[in-house]
């Protein structure tokens, strides 16, 4: 039987996402309108944050969270390579420096001394990534105000904190794969901090609170209303859409995966890990991607390349070694996960893996 890597569906949701599109319409109100404001109110809640800035990426917003904790061009900012294009490209698009630094490849994140390794004088920011629905470690004792790319692991929580409030912001991006996706591009930055909140508010808007005046250079990006609007319907089912891949990782374990010959399963606890992919270590990894194309059950490797190896990167080397971000790069694959992935979809991954 054929496996999707992502056994998710909206089905069920369309007649309402119907009526709330339809009267997002009629209202007449698109741009930064009730609709948008309500769902800060309700991210900002979920989250457990003062504030919700709701933006049009999540690319824009790690740019305006990093200008709004007072980032400038030319400071230097550090950044996994082991991580999605954005959390760095978001650094040098304001024209700061991404300094990179490595990872433990047992749980594909950041560690403090990983993070401190990579550190300067010059340091003014940390982008701080939770990888694959995975918490990454609180690092606001390091000094610099730290920036918690969030953006694929959506409610998950560690000793009572959500994603997203494990620092001075948070970033999300509600792109359609992501654990809380839309119809469309989408993003938010949640934070404590009344100035942090009240800067990012302006910087999505030309650098304007008012239309008139303009104190500094801001972007054009706002979270559409139509978004807003199917966010808030789908939000109340967050959690247990993240219980139901929780479970589905536990299901993975309790039939086999981690007996398979050299399969490494993923490292979590409780509720730190949301699952926005299914990630295993293995040293056969495209060997056992192909096995599993060749059975119709989807697999990717997500950043065989890291980003200090990306064309667009060469101008900024990284100052350390980055063993961790290599092993990880060369071993991990993803597999299907989302909350309808059922039994026997579980078994033919299993299955699949073991042939051969």
């Amino acid at each position: 039987m054929a496996v999707p890597l992502f056994a998710t569906s909206l089905a069920p949701y369309m007649e309402r996402i119907a009526e709330r599109v339809t009267s997002v319409a009629e209202s007449g109100r698109y741009i930064l309108g009730p609709e948008v404001q309500a769902f800060e109110r309700e991210f900002a809640d979920f989250c457990g944050a003062r504030h919700c800035v709701g933006v049009g990426n999540g690319t824009d917003a790690i740019t305006i969270a990093l200008r709004a904790v007072g980032v400038e061009p030319g400071d230097e900012v550090v950044v996994p390579s082991f991580t999605f294009y954005a959390s760095a490209e978001a650094i040098a698009n304001m024209g700061a420096k991404p300094v990179f630094c490595d990872i433990d490849p047992h749980t594909f994140c950041v560690t403090r001394e990983t993070v401190e390794r990579a550190m300067t004088d010059a340091t003014r920011a940390i982008v701080s990534v939770d990888l694959f629905g995975r918490l990454a470690p609180d690092l606001r004792e390091l000094g610099v105000p730290v920036v918690e790319d969030s953006a694929q692991a959506h409610g998950a929580r560690r000793d009572g904190r959500r994603a997203g409030t494990n620092g001075a912001a948070g970033t999300f991006s509600f792109f359609p794969s992501k654990n809380l996706g839309g119809l469309g591009d989408g993003g938010a930055i949640v934070t404590d901090d009344d100035e942090v909140a009240e800067r990012a508010r302006r910087l999505r808007f030309h650098g304007s609170t008012d239309k008139s005046t303009f104190t500094e250079v801001g972007y054009n990006s706002r979270l559409d209303a139509l978004q807003a609007a199917v966010l808030r319907l789908l939000l109340s089912d967050l959690d247990g859409w993240n219980e139901a891949r929780r479970e589905v990782a536990r299901a993975y374990a309790r039939n086999g995966l981690g007996d398979v010959d050299g399969i490494e399963l993923p490292e979590w606890e409780d509720e730190e890990h949301v699952f926005h992919l299914y990630v295993i270590r293995t040293e056969r990894a495209d060997e056992l991607l192909s096995k599993l194309t060749d059975r119709e059950v989807g697999a990717r490797a997500y950043y065989r390349r890291p980003v200090h190896e990306q064309p667009a990167m060469d101008g900024f080397p990284p100052a350390v070694e980055l063993p961790g971000t290599a092993e990880a790069a060369r071993t991990h694959l993803a597999l299907p996960m989302g909350p309808l992935l059922d039994e026997r979809a579980i078994a033919e991954v299993i299955d699949a893996c073991a042939s051969g």
